[in-house]
Order: structure tokens, then sequence, then C-alpha cells
């Protein structure tokens, strides 16, 4: 009960911030007033820029959030800089990813559901200006090491395409991390890794991939000229699925007898210290002393391939705050307020703005941008331009049975899966994915095991969940029926941005995408020239059909 009311009044006030902080906040891509940041100031060179990400780690898998993984490097990096301990990313791969390169939710891109399959002729589209294009029209050398996962069935997807100098990584979601092969499904499957546009068989010697994409970014910063500006975009493998680690990680964790949660466990060993070498690497070369490193995990973890989010509720896939919920920090001798924690609100997007406004670049008035310039909040402690997320609307995604737009109060269709948060508050509609909460000891077993997770089961026909997120971080009291309004509130802002939704791209499989048809390479597969035969052949076939209606008239 005493909770209850905790919340009730947390609640309360929560309705009356939301209308304070909404008045007067810069717009979306719009710079703070009176920015005094990194790089600024007469003849001051622009600061070198690191992004990595992490991909699949659990919000509890890293050493300052109590994990039982050590992860040393990330643990002094972020102590040392900033934590961002209210920031949020997407629930998947290629969402995070998208809405990183370009400052847009998924609704803007067309990508608001599931992911880029390797066998789909998708990729983000092409209309869309990136953050390195944006990079390199202010004089920065731009460089992509690993995944990519925003599509390659055309040459003009390709990451050298997007806006980087160098790629050096895999097209796909996942591989092999030895091999660089994947299979989609049986008989579809090819090779993998890729030095810009070309398969890179040269750099297939059975190397890890965490330690091959680390010596790469060696190599890059090696051969740099640290004077000229760098945007270095690392997009690690690890801990993605499959559970791969070179067998001496495994030293310190022969004592976890679940199989996934030890491997996984050698795997975020072996990035942390590849974080490590890729930090040495910087300040040998010459870099550090200018350099902002950002660190960023692309969504939650999944609990059935080793990965943690306690205390958080669910899982990668899921828009509980076990899956977009991330890890993350800012590292650099750049920053004001060094050694803090920053709890304002941060999402993906709002790196594009920040770190074309830290290069000095221009961000086009004609491109609404869905992220903001917080550069000020992490560096200096001030507040966060951002009062809202729109964590998706997904319009194909598997309906819930008993949603309707009565259960919507006739704004929203709650069959519709769909989640937002607004300050305080979060609401979540439609078919909300795995729910549990899976504690550490789920993982004491030498199999999969949930008898430990904590479960709910919601009365029937339940399709709307309100959370005051501040209060209850973990979702554990659904708020809902007790206020009706402020539900109606979140819905009709739902219902704003949905007006705003481009078409969802999301077409069928290919069979021009298979491997065994490129050389047994994942690689482009559609040709202008394909386009230009159909559409030669339709010309044709009109012309006869024309001629035939003649002679049927004469």
């Amino acid at each position: 009960m005493l909770a209850a009311g905790l919340l009730a009044g947390l609640s309360a006030l929560s309705i009356l911030a939301y209308g304070y902080l909404s008045w007067g906040s810069p717009g979306p891509g719009e710079a703070q007033a009176g920015r005094d940041g990194a790089g600024e100031g007469p003849g001051a060179p622009r600061p070198h820029i690191v992004f990595i990400l992490a991909d699949d780690q659990g919000f509890r898998d890293v050493g300052y959030h109590g994990s039982e993984i050590r992860t040393p490097a990330l643990d002094k990096l972020a102590a040392e800089g900033v934590k961002l301990e209210n920031y949020y990313v997407q629930p998947m791969c290629t969402p995070s990813r998208s809405q990183f390169i370009t400052g847009k939710y998924q609704i803007h891109t067309g990508l608001q559901h599931s992911i880029i399959r390797p066998t789909q002729p998708n990729c983000l589209p092409l209309d869309n200006v990136t953050l390195p294009q944006k990079l390199k029209e202010v004089g920065y050398s731009t460089h992509m090491v690993g995944k990519w996962h925003l599509g390659f069935y055309r040459r003009e997807c390709m990451p050298t395409q997007r806006g980087f100098d160098t790629f050096f990584g895999s097209l796909l979601g996942s591989g092999d991390y030895y091999t660089h092969f994947k299979c989609d499904s049986p008989g579809i499957c090819g090779y993998d890794l890729y030095e810009n546009d070309n398969a890179a068989w040269d750099h297939d010697n059975g190397i890890y991939s965490t330690q091959m994409y680390t010596q790469k970014v060696q190599q890059i910063l090696a051969s740099h000229n640290p004077k000229k500006p760098i945007f270095l975009y690392i997009a690690y493998q690890a801990v993605h699925s499959p559970l791969q680690a070179p067998g001496k990680y495994f030293e310190h964790y022969r004592s976890i007898n679940n199989i996934n949660r030890r491997r996984y466990a050698a795997m975020l060993a072996c990035l942390d210290e590849a974080i490590n070498n890729v930090t040495l690497a910087l300040k040998k070369y010459g870099y550090y002393d200018n350099t902002i490193i950002i660190y960023s995990s692309d969504n939650g973890g999944q609990p059935m391939a080793g990965g943690s989010n306690w205390p958080l509720r669910g899982s990668k896939g899921t828009y509980w705050e076990g899956g977009i919920r991330a890890v993350g920090f800012v590292h650099s001798p750049l920053l004001k307020n060094k050694g803090s924690v920053c709890k304002e609100l941060v999402h993906i997007t709002d790196w594009f703005p920040t770190l074309i406004t830290l290069a000095e670049g221009q961000i086009d008035e004609d491109i609404q941008l869905d992220g903001y310039d917080i550069w000020e909040t992490i560096s200096e402690g001030r507040r966060s331009p951002r009062v809202d997320i729109l964590h998706n609307i997904d319009p194909i995604y598997t309906k819930a049975k008993n949603g309707s737009w009565a259960a919507g109060y006739g704004i929203w269709n709650t069959a519709i899966q769909s989640a937002i948060r607004v300050n305080h508050w979060k609401l979540l509609t439609g078919n909300p994915g795995f729910s549990d909460w899976v504690p550490p000891q789920a993982f004491s077993n030498a199999g999969p095991n949930r008898w430990h997770n904590e479960r709910v089961s919601w009365s029937a026909g339940k399709t709307v969940w309100l959370f005051n997120i501040t209060a209850d971080p973990y979702e554990r009291v659904d708020l809902s029926a007790r206020y009706p309004d402020v539900v109606k509130q979140l819905l009709r802002r739902l219902s704003q941005f949905n007006k705003t939704a481009v078409p969802v791209r999301y077409p069928p499989k290919d069979p021009r995408s298979n491997p065994k048809l490129n050389g047994g390479v994942w690689g482009p597969w559609f040709k202008e020239d394909d386009k230009k035969s159909k559409s030669d052949k339709s010309k044709g076939a009109n012309k006869q059909k024309k001629k035939k209606n003649k002679k049927k008239a004469n």
C-alpha cells in the first residue's frame, strides 16, 4: 500500500512536470542556446569521434551495474566519463542502427517493423542523409568497422555509398565469428566479410571477429594524421549469438554452470579487452586528448542467449525496459563534468544532431530530425531538451487479439503494438512480448531455466499498460486503470506521431539474393540492368497489346 501511494504521488507530480518541461524546449535537431561545447572557439580543432556499438549487451552486463562478468576497461572509461543512466535505444539491431545514423525514428524511415533480412530487397532509404555524409562535408575522414545491418541489395545501399570512406566488416545481422559464414535458411548460405565493396577473402584467416575488428581499428589510427578529424564507427559483432569465444577468456568463468551464460561472459571479457586496446591505440597515435568516445549497446540482452537485463523487465525484441534501456556512457578529456552520472532522458537519435554540432557541421532545415543536441546535458549536467521518446509504432506486428478502438477510448486501436515515453510516463499497447523478470539465479543451472523467472498473469483482454518509469523503473505497478486521463493524453500523442509515419518497408524474399548466384558471397544482387530490361519488356508487351487491340478494332 505504501509503495502504491508513493507511486500515485509521484505520478500526479509527473503530470504537472510534463506541462512545465515541455514549454520552451528546443525542437528536435536544435542546438541549445549559449552552447560552449568541445571543439569551439577560434582555431580549436574539431574533435575526433569514436562511436562504439556493442551488440545485444544486457543492461546488467557491465561491472558498474553489478554484473559477475568483469569489465575493467568499460568500468574505468565510464567512471572517468559520464554514465548515461536514462539512455534508450531500440529493441533490435536494424532499428537502433538506422536511428543512430539518421537521427530519425523508425516511423520516418519506413523501417518500423522487425529487421532487414538477408534475402529482402530492402535497405535504409537512399533519400535519408547519414551522419558520416554530414561529417564528410566538414572535412572528417569517415571509417566503419564491424556490423552494418542496414541493407545491401543494391550497391547504393553499401556503407561506402552512405558516407564512409572505408568499410571493413559484415553486412548481415549475425554470422560465425571465425569463418564469417551465415545461413539464412537451409541451402541459403554465404560468406559475409567485406573490405569496402568487395568480399575480403584475403582476411579470412580464422581470426575471431572481435580481435580482427580491433586490429583493423589500430591500423586505421596508425595510418591517419591525428591533426585531421576522424569519425570512427566501430560496430562489434559481440555479444550477439552464435555464442563463440577464444578459449583463454573462459578462465574466470568456469564456475558458471549455465553454458550460454559462460560463453556470453567469455565473449564480453574479450570485448572489454578490445575496448581497452582501442583506447590505448588512441593514446599511442596522438588522438586521445581531442577525442570523444561514445559507448552504447544496440538493444537489451537476450536471456536465452546468456544476456541479463536484471532488474529490468523483458528482453531484446520487446518494448519493456529490458529491451530498450541500454548500457551507455561518454568518455572524453573534453567533458566538463567528468566522473558524473547523467539521469536526463537521452535517446540514440540524439547522437546525429549532437555530433554534427560538435563537428561544427550544418543541419539542413529540410531534414526533419527526431533527435536533439544533448552535449550540454552530458558535458555540463544541464536539463535535457528531450521530454518524450516514441519507442515505436509497428502497424504490421502480430495484433493483440483483444485490442480495440474502444479500449483506446476511440483515440487509438490498442491491437497495434506501440510504446511511448512522455517525461515520467510510459505507455504500451498491443502485444508487448516476453515480459518476465529474469534474475541472476535463472542462470544457475546447466540448461535454460525459467522456474526462477518472475511472471505476471495479466487479466484477460489487457492491451494497455501505463507506468511511471521514474518511480517504477522495473515496470511492476500498472497505473492505466488509476490514471485514464494520462492514458488518453499519451494515446493522443501516439496518434499525432502516427500521422507523420511513412509506409512500412518490409518486402518479401527475393530469390536472386541467394549467395550461390553471387559467387558464394552475400552481397548486392539487384542491378539497374535488370530494372531496365524489365521496363523494356513491359514496354514491348504494351506495344504488342496496342497492336492486337487495333486489329480487334479493325
